[in-house]
This record gives C-alpha cells, structure tokens and sequence, in this order.
C-alpha cells in the first residue's frame, strides 16, 4: 500500500513538473525564426512544411527516424516536401541525385537508402558513375538514369533549389519551414522530437490567424 501511495506521488510530481514544460509557448529567435519576406507555398489549402536536407548530412540522416515518425502521427492537413539544399557547388550532384530519382518515380523508394548507404554504409555517391553502379544495384536502369540526370529538366530543378536555399535564408541542414513563414530545426529547438513539437504548435497559430508567441 505505501509502495503503491508512494509511485503515485511521485508520478503526480512528474506530471506537475513536466507540464508546465510541454504548455511552455514559443519564443521567436529561440525555437523558429520568422521569414522576411514570407516564401509562396504551393497548396494554399494545406500548410506546408518544407525540409531542406542534403544526403552528405549526418545531422539530416539521423532526424529522418523522428521524422517518419512524426509523418505517421501529423495533423492531416500538413502537406511535407523535401527540398534538397545546396549551399556550395559540391553539394549539386546530391541534388541531382535526388530529381533524377523523383522525376524516375523511385524516390519514395530509394530516399532512405541513399541516407545509409552514405552514412551507414560509407558509400561514395559523388559522381554520376558511382551513383549509376548504386542505382543499378537497385533495380534502377543506369543509362536512363543517366539520361535523365543530365536533362535540362534536372538543371532547372537544381538552379530552383539554389534560389530557394538563398530565399529561405538557410543557414543549415536540416532545416524546416512551415508554411513559408517559419524557420526551425534541431539545432534551434535542442532535440528532433522537439522539432516536430514546434511544427505542430506553428501549425496551429497558422489555423488559429494569429502570429506564434513572442
């Protein structure tokens, strides 16, 4: 009995210090930042979050289990889009390497696996030529993707995502906009579950029309 008396106590105690934590509101500059001017979204009828990553990015890797999770459990009128960053010229094959796969329709398929192969299985995916031996062993015809890799629809979709790493004022990946007006990401909120807290909590300004608190 006393046992009994004294987990529930102590659980009280736990809930009575961790509420405060989770109903603590937002702060500007420390969990998001504001976007000046505002980014165009594409479906005005969903919000939109955007996650600018590169696959050379450890830090990008280890968020994509937090964030399947998160996608899994999300408010269903959240609308993700990935967006490959590119901050400096090396990072383009990588961005590449992603629209070929979107634009072939393997993307959904591949998109993790290319995550480990670099950073688990420390391959080298930094050339069309390897990236044509990767593919392939995946089912994926190497000369089409080659074909589709250097097409003008693919150097349209780079320079894209070159302006947009520059509109969106990244300064980082892994990176999260919401809705075109807010910047956050694990760096800023301290952990990737956090991230995804602070997501939903924007979102939810965004329904209500009113700005997130200061």
């Amino acid at each position: 009995m006393l046992k009994t008396l004294t987990r529930a106590i102590l659980l009280a105690g736990f809930v009575a210090l961790s509420a405060p934590a989770i109903a603590q509101p937002l702060v500007s500059g420390k969990d998001y930042r504001v976007l000046q001017p505002a980014q165009p979204v594409d479906n005005q009828k969903r919000i939109e979050v955007i996650e600018f990553f590169w696959y050379g990015c450890p830090h990008c890797a280890d968020l994509q289990p937090a964030l399947k999770a998160w996608l899994k459990q999300k408010s269903p009128d959240i609308e993700l889009r990935r967006i490959p960053a590119v901050f400096r010229e090396s990072w383009i094959p990588h961005t590449r390497l992603f629209y070929t796969l979107e634009a072939m329709g393997q993307i959904d398929r591949l998109h993790d696996e290319i995550f480990k192969a670099i950073h688990e299985q420390k391959t080298d995916l930094g050339d069309l030529a390897r990236m044509q031996a990767w593919v392939g062993s995946r089912g994926v015809d190497p000369k089409k993707f080659a074909e589709v890799y250097g097409s003008f629809g693919i150097d349209s979709r780079v320079q894209r995502s070159i302006q947009m790493s520059k509109a969106y004022q990244l300064t980082g990946t892994p990176s999260l906009v919401v809705n075109g007006r807010y910047l956050t990401s694990p760096a800023m909120t301290q952990g990737f579950d956090r991230t995804f807290s602070v997501i939903e909590q924007l979102a939810a300004q965004i329904r209500s029309g009113k700005p997130p608190a200061k």
